[in-house]
């Protein structure tokens, strides 16, 4: 298996190598919804000077938080590049369910995650799930996370849900959305608003500590919810880099 090596440096200076896993786990309804040398170093570099490169992106590890259970899902109205058409929070009413992502191309977060994160919603589509996913990342920051590419993502990853740019961040702010990937989970109820269910994470794995990607906890609650059946308040939260936004101006 190849391997390709990211050194994230955070402000707590933890580093992680992201090994890219090939994942082959399905999702299936859960019955369940209650859970060299050191003599001549200093003859060949100075002492100031790194003794190893690597590539290094730098991230801030973030949680999802601060987002309560029952909070409304914010109106919105966003465009896809991959075709062009606007989309609103309307959109997705006639659904009984409603999955809000946010995501972007080049978080190692989301990489790890994001076969599977395709599994899950062709799967649960196929249910009656409405899934949406948005990028409010900063192009001024992070061109790599810009309409264009966002659109070739979209088509080379066989994206089966709309994935929406966020130019302004007004709609990330307005969901309290602070990480990529973060995840909310909405239920509708006949004629009522969208309703907050599920804030948390897709499962355990993290890039680099071998635990196998699945989704577990992300499927649970939605197999909940599909299921008219409640959610557990028991929610890990969505772990990721943090929302890239724009550089403040003097």
């Amino acid at each position: 298996m190849a391997a390709a090596t990211v050194t994230i440096s955070s402000s707590t200076t933890r580093s992680l190598t992201l090994q890219r896993i090939l994942p082959t786990s399905r999702f299936h309804s859960l019955s369940s919804c209650s859970h060299l040398s050191k003599s001549i170093l200093p003859r060949l570099r100075k002492p100031s000077q790194p003794l190893q490169r690597k590539l290094t992106v730098r991230a801030a590890r973030t949680e999802s938080k601060g987002v309560f259970i029952g909070f409304r899902a914010p109106d919105f109205q966003l465009p896809e590049p991959l075709t062009g058409k606007i989309w609103t929070l309307e959109d997705f009413e006639s659904y009984p369910a409603l999955l809000v992502m946010f995501i972007c191309n080049h978080c190692p977060f989301v990489i790890h995650l994001k076969k599977d994160i395709v599994k899950l919603s062709n799967y649960y589509m196929g249910k009656g799930l409405a899934v949406v996913a948005i990028s409010s990342n900063s192009v001024a920051t992070h061109p790599q996370d810009g309409p264009e590419f966002m659109a070739e993502e979209a088509r080379l990853s066989g994206y089966p849900f709309p994935y929406l740019y966020d130019e302004s961040q007004d709609v990330a702010g307005e969901f309290g959305a602070v990480c990529t990937p973060e995840f909310f989970l909405f239920r509708k109820d006949g004629r009522r608003p969208f309703e907050l269910v599920y804030h948390g994470q897709f499962d355990d794995s993290r890039p680099r500590n071998n635990v196998r990607v699945t989704g577990r906890d992300l499927s649970l609650a939605i197999d909940c919810v599909l299921s008219g059946q409640p959610v557990s308040s028991a929610q890990k939260p969505s772990v990721g880099c943090s929302i890239k936004w724009h550089p403040k101006t003097n």
